[in-house]
């Protein structure tokens, strides 16, 4: 069986990808237990290190090629994909600066008479076989944050891509091989949801990687063999606290782009921002002149800033909600609209209801919602009210608000001054609730992908 890859802004087919069957799943997982059962056959870190080199020269070389493939499959504005290549090639350049920084330290043991005489030391091993399913949104730097410290702490990987966009991973994948990496460390493993559903729940898999919708990861979670350990990264509604009188043009300037990058289409994109009710009106008039400048067409085209939403189903969900939001009794502020099939206009609603799903679910869509708060507690109190919580984000120029927002808000990361999808990739990334499971985050990743082992030595009493 094959899978036709589609570009998401005219829908025309661009690659066929074969998919794998359970037959060769079942061969490679096997071949990925051996590998890491014969100890004397692990890849040595120098090894490692010298392989994730040559593929971040590879990838510097192919960078634009690499940009232009995100752009084809995902849908990615072109001047937001050259980002993203950049940072997947900085993101391997952090694996062997993990390798480099990471290792054991050691335990002291005479604390009491029962450890004295002893010595006690760790060091990483890798875990076993890890299996990684990822999502479509960064179809490059996702795939290396979930390969890339698979193979830097020495594990064998399967990885499966979003079947929208698996040509990125496709292409990470063979510039490992590349590279020096022997082919059964790494598989590249398109397949239907049936078949990677038992390559995860299967017991030769030791470590379960997933970054996509929480109704897929948390009912996959629940059917892992025993002892699988697990990663999840979700989605959120992303909350902002805007404090009375912050000098307005940076705020809108950062909310702009944390809400309209990538069309919404990031698990911590700017989704519910609280502002003073008195600035309500004028704040919303300012967001909305922005927010029309927006260039949406062509993701091909260098001027674009938002481009498509993946499929044309999600379309037509985001203009079911901000349909029903408005009906609902929220006030329109600009776009609400389709522009095509597969652009939605960037979308400025003020006050939808609380129990609307624009206000309670992740829209993953150009929507950004204003809500007006004459008591700011009251804001954090409604921010933290989902049951979802990853990154948050607050603007002030008073300390004191700043610092009472961080401490109040939910969220594994509250922003100060900056939007919620700020995200660098050697920094701790996690969704909480239900919003995820674990760290991500090069260096986390790596340690989750590896084992502390400790070595305690009793030495034996001097001769006397």
């Amino acid at each position: 069986m094959k899978t036709i890859v589609h570009n998401p802004f005219d829908r025309s087919p661009i690659a066929e990808v074969a998919l794998v069957d359970w037959a060769q799943i079942d061969e490679w997982l096997n071949e990925a237990q051996l590998l890491h059962r014969d100890r004397h056959g692990w890849l040595a870190v120098h090894e490692r290190i010298a392989i994730l080199r040559r593929a971040a020269d590879i990838m510097r070389e192919r960078a634009e090629d690499l940009a232009l493939q995100i752009v084809r499959e995902g849908g990615k504005p072109l001047v937001d994909a050259r980002v993203e290549a950049s940072r997947a090639i900085n993101s391997v350049d952090l694996c062997v600066q993990a390798l480099s920084d990471g290792g054991g330290h050691k335990i002291p043991m005479d604390l009491t008479e029962a450890g004295a005489g002893r010595t006690a030391y760790t060091f990483r091993e890798p875990i076993g076989p890890v299996v990684a399913i990822s999502a479509f949104n960064h179809p490059l730097n996702l795939i290396v944050h979930q390969v890339g410290p698979a193979v830097a702490a020495g594990c064998p990987v399967l990885i499966k891509p979003a079947l929208e966009t698996p040509l990125s991973c496709q292409s990470f994948v063979s510039i490992l091989h590349e590279a020096g990496l022997p082919e059964a460390w790494c598989r590249f493993a398109p397949c239907g949801n049936d078949i990677a559903e038992r390559m995860v729940t299967d017991p030769r898999t030791e470590f379960f990687s997933f970054i996509g919708s929480a109704k897929i990861g948390w009912m996959l979670r629940s059917k892992l063999a025993p002892g699988t350990r697990i990663a999840l990264e979700h989605g959120g509604a992303a909350p902002v606290i805007v404090d009375s009188g912050v000098e307005r043009a940076a705020v809108i300037a950062s909310l702009l782009k944390g809400g309209f990058y990538h069309s919404g289409q990031v698990c911590v994109s700017v989704q519910r921002v609280y502002v003073p009710a008195a600035e309500l009106k004028d704040f919303a008039h300012d967001l909305r002149r922005a927010a029309e400048k927006l260039v949406v067409g062509d993701p091909a085209d260098a001027e674009t800033q938002c481009g498509p939403l993946i499929r044309t189903e999600e379309v037509d969900r985001v203009e079911r909600w901000v349909d029903e939001a408005i009906a609902a009794g929220g006030t329109l502020v600009c776009g609400g609209s389709r522009l095509s099939d597969t652009l939605f206009s960037p979308t400025v609603i003020v006050d939808p209801p609380e129990s609307a799903k624009i206000s309670r679910e992740e829209i993953f869509g150009p929507v950004i919602c204003v809500y007006g708060y004459d008591d700011i507690d009251l804001a954090i109190e409604q921010a933290n009210a989902l049951p979802y919580a990853f990154q948050a984000a607050v603007f002030s120029d008073r300390l004191s608000i700043a610092n009472h927002c961080i401490q109040s808000l939910a969220g594994s990361a509250v922003m100060v001054n900056d939007h919620t999808a700020f995200r660098v990739d050697w920094m701790p990334f996690a969704g909480l609730r239900r919003s995820g499971l674990g760290v991500g985050g090069i260096p986390y990743t790596m340690a989750d992908m590896s084992i502390e082992k400790m070595a305690v030595w009793n030495w034996p009493a001097a001769a006397s």
